[in-house]
């Protein structure tokens, strides 16, 4: 319900605004840890069913996007073919430093880098640009969205906003599938 929805109030649009106008920006970077320059979470503000609003957008480059999907298949073929799978959690030791795997989460993990190089070989995995966005949110509304760019600069952000806002955004929808060992796509 958008009246619950703190990202629809204007006097929090309002604040947002202000920041961004301090800023000189269009949107507001997230605090996240996750941004690095083939992601970046932000807030802008847009319309959504006729009303001001709140996105709550995360932004990743096509070919950040095909790795989530290598990852993701070969987490589920290793469901699959180990009965006592449990995704793998990488552990800190009291100085910070990463903790060995056990035996099985070693197993697993190698079973997983195999099943993704052989995807990988075989093109397997094809992604396209998209947005998709989510009204259900708990404060304004998510936005995810994939971009044919080498990283997610400022500059990127800005003229996406800009875009979706003005309702003029092109959608590459050619599938793209992307190599690591030369770090190149293929069409």
């Amino acid at each position: 319900m958008p009246s619950l929805n703190k990202g629809f109030d204007p006097d929090v649009i309002n604040e947002y605004r202000e920041k961004m106008s301090r800023k000189g920006k269009n949107f507001l970077l997230s605090d996240s840890d996750d941004n690095s320059e083939e992601f970046k979470n932000f807030y802008f503000i847009g319309m959504f069913e006729g009303k001001e609003v709140l996105y709550d957008a995360a932004l990743y480059t096509l070919r950040l996007h095909h790795n989530s999907e290598l990852y993701e298949l070969a987490e589920h073929r290793a469901a699959n073919h180990f009965p006592e799978f449990k995704s793998i959690s990488y552990r800190e030791d009291e100085n910070g430093d990463l903790q060995a795997l056990d035996d099985l989460e070693e197993e697993i993990g190698l079973y997983m880098a195999e099943v993704m190089m052989e995807l990988e070989a075989e093109g397997d995995i094809r992604v396209s640009e998209f947005i998709e966005v989510d009204p259900h949110l708990n404060f304004g509304i998510g936005l995810d969205a994939a971009l044919n760019v080498e990283e997610i600069s400022e500059s990127v952000i800005s003229t996406f906003i800009r875009q979706f806002n003005d309702d003029t955004i092109k959608l590459d929808q050619t599938s793209y599938t992307f190599h690591t060992e030369d770090e190149e796509f293929v069409r």
